[in-house]
């Protein structure tokens, strides 16, 4: 990562988005960022907590998104600049806290949520806009179109925040916070800061109760106020531009990474002189005055953004409560499919959206070209499905599941939820997960199907978890399985990491975000001071781990927990030399032969073992095994053999 403290106002650093976010922070004076780490959001704080200690800041990882906003809503009251961050699913996580929050108002202290989204769900349990929450809630939204807009905007927002005594939100996707541009440093303050809660004046803008001063029903007044200011600043901000000619043949409407996409776009078709682009950085309270000064640019308006028609619809409910006599265009966009309504978009897209409206043919490249592109793209480049890391305990973990189902043959359901562990709704995991929502939705399920038996129900459910998972939202799942007596069991894979999103601590690491040892927060004595039955296996051992869990399931109930605890190989690794040195005897291994036909390399799938197709046997990859020796367990014949390293 960048060394986003440096002292050096006005050079530029290469960042990426993330980066340029958490500079912006550093540049604003913040001296409070919290966030629960999420992909495509989690370097903000990975850029923050390193160099917190230095910079004289406080930084965290909560143990969800809901507490990092109510933690960082708390240094805003006593006076302190805080930051939040958390990709897309987060901001549903706290949107509770939120409702109440910007009724209440914030403290002395400015107050910024940054929302990461996730278009195409590349790395989501979902596909979703976040932009919709901030219109919902009455908050101030704003979207980098650039890198240095990501840093420029961060730091506006918070004098933003404070001017307007209200939360402000800033909205990133993958494609800015993951790539990297140049950006130009400001200066980094200097000055101390002292918190204080003033509980006699602060106490009535905290506080959105009918038993204060001030009603909740007038706040919502005081709250629209606070909007109709954030909107007169938007009017001349310097993130919304025009560029174009004055009269254009068609004029895009766009924010954010489509900025980009549309310029490139616009290039590719050398249309600079006919088409515009209205570029907006403040989306929400539209500056409704800019927008309506340039609508007569053209009688075409085409709206490029992504996932939702957000600007889209902002603009039509602009435009449909202006003048009878005002300019009317066509509009296009996600409403005329011109314009996807999900997924990334790119310039391609945009390009063909622009030629279709305007009449243009485009060819983006020789025909015969693409031909020969794709047919050797067939034949040279090897399929790769998703999987899980040579070593990986889940891989283990998921096998001995799916033999216990199957022994136990009352075809046993495995639900879970977001994590490493999803690949096991795929072949990486042996098809064993049936339902994937959100974090602890898993357990949730389970709760609902332990309690069909006077129905007739009689499979066995397991629900899946990750360690940070567990102590993100599972445990309220797991107290009211305990609670209501529903029979599941809840597997929490314990490989000690946030692992997914690049291996944050979580309380039950014994570390802080910013490298403080900490006290260790036992997931087992927790959940059997609950009165729940615990027992904790080594997923690498396969046979007493199929064995715990057969004996699990027909023990039936009430809720009961199986921890597999087993360090992710990512991280042992980086310690460690691997535990052993493991071969295939080409003697023993009979190939396809093979009861299952090829069991370890069709069936098992680990990286680490590979098909030699010359001789016609199994083998070990020697550059990527990691040497957990599970695969010596697995094979029928006994002919993979592990020794000691």
């Amino acid at each position: 990562m960048a060394t986003i403290d440096i002292d050096a106002p006005g050079t530029s650093q290469l960042f990426i988005g993330n980066e340029a976010i958490a500079r912006g922070a550093l540049e604003a004076g913040i001296g409070f960022a919290a966030s629960y780490p999420g992909t495509p959001s989690s370097e903000i704080m990975g850029s923050l907590a390193p160099i917190a200690k230095k910079m004289g800041i406080y930084a965290e990882w909560s143990i969800n998104e809901k507490v990092a906003m109510e933690a960082a809503a708390g240094a805003s009251f006593a006076g302190i600049r805080a930051l939040a961050s958390m990709k897309q699913n987060g901001v549903n996580v706290v949107s509770d806290f939120l409702a109440n929050l910007v009724i209440a108002g914030i403290g002395k202290g400015g107050l910024v949520l940054i929302s990461c989204d996730d278009p195409s769900a590349i790395s989501s349990s979902n596909e979703q806009d976040t932009r919709p929450i901030a219109k919902w809630l009455d908050i101030p939204l704003v979207e980098p179109g650039t890198f240095q807009e990501a840093k420029d905007m961060t730091k506006w927002l918070f004098d933003l925040a404070e001017k307007t005594g209200t939360l402000c939100m800033l909205r990133s996707v993958t494609r800015i916070a993951h790539a990297r541009g140049n950006v130009k440093l400001g200066e980094l303050p200097k000055k101390e800061q002292k918190a204080y809660f003033d509980q006699i004046h602060d106490l009535r803008n905290v506080m959105p109760t009918t038993f204060m001063p001030v009603p909740s029903a007038l706040r919502h007044a005081f709250l629209h106020l606070k909007l109709d200011k954030a909107q007169e600043k938007f009017e001349s901000s310097p993130f919304n531009y025009y560029v174009g000619p004055d009269k254009a043949d068609l004029l895009i409407i766009t924010c954010g990474s489509c900025w980009l996409y549309s310029q490139d776009a616009v290039k590719a078709l050398k249309l600079e002189d006919k088409v515009g682009i209205l570029k907006l950085g403040t989306l929400w309270p539209l500056p409704e005055k800019f927008v309506e000064k340039h609508l007569n640019k053209s009688r075409k308006i085409l709206f490029v953004e992504e996932i939702d028609p957000f600007l889209e619809r902002s603009v039509m409910e602009m435009v449909a409560n202006l003048p009878a006599d005002s300019p009317r265009p066509t509009f296009y966009g996600k409403r005329s499919k011109h314009i996807n309504a999900y997924g990334e978009l790119n310039p391609d897209l945009v390009i063909k959206a622009i030629a279709s409206i305007t009449s243009i043919t485009y060819q983006p490249r020789d025909v015969e070209y693409g031909k020969k592109a794709e047919e050797f793209s067939k034949s040279s480049v090897p399929e790769r499905s998703m999987t899980f890391c040579a070593g990986c305990p889940h891989r283990a973990t998921f096998w001995a599941i799916k033999n216990a189902l199957k022994l136990d043959g009352r075809d046993g359901i495995v639900t879970g939820d977001i994590g490493c562990y999803s690949l096991a709704l795929g072949p990486a995991g042996f098809f064993q997960v049936r339902t994937m929502h959100c974090m602890g939705a898993g357990a949730g399920i389970a709760n609902g199907l332990g309690k069909l038996g006077q129905f007739g129900f009689n499979q066995p459910v397991l629900a899946v978890c990750g360690d940070s998972t567990f102590f993100h939202a599972t445990i309220p799942a797991l107290i009211n399985g305990i609670y209501n007596q529903s029979n599941f069991i809840l597997v929490i894979l314990d490989n000690n990491a946030t692992a997914m999103t690049g291996f944050q601590p979580h309380p039950g690491t014994g570390m802080t975000a910013m490298g403080e040892p900490t006290k260790v927060v036992s997931m087992e004595a927790l959940c059997r001071s609950l009165g729940a039955r615990v027992e904790i296996c080594d997923p690498f051992d396969l046979e007493s781990t199929t064995a715990t869990l057969l004996e699990m399931m027909a023990e039936g109930g009430g809720a009961k927990v199986a921890i597999m605890r087993r360090e992710c190989e990512l991280v042992r690794g980086k310690k460690e030399k691997p535990p052993y040195k493991v071969h295939v005897d080409p003697d023993k291994c009979i190939g396809e032969a093979c009861g299952c036909d090829r069991l370890c390399t069709r069936v098992f799938l680990c990286p680490g073992l590979v098909w030699d197709k010359k001789v016609g046997k199994s083998k070990i990859d020697e550059v990527i095994c990691t040497g957990c020796g599970v695969c010596t367990d697995i094979c029928p014949q006994g002919a993979i053999i592990k020794e000691a390293a």
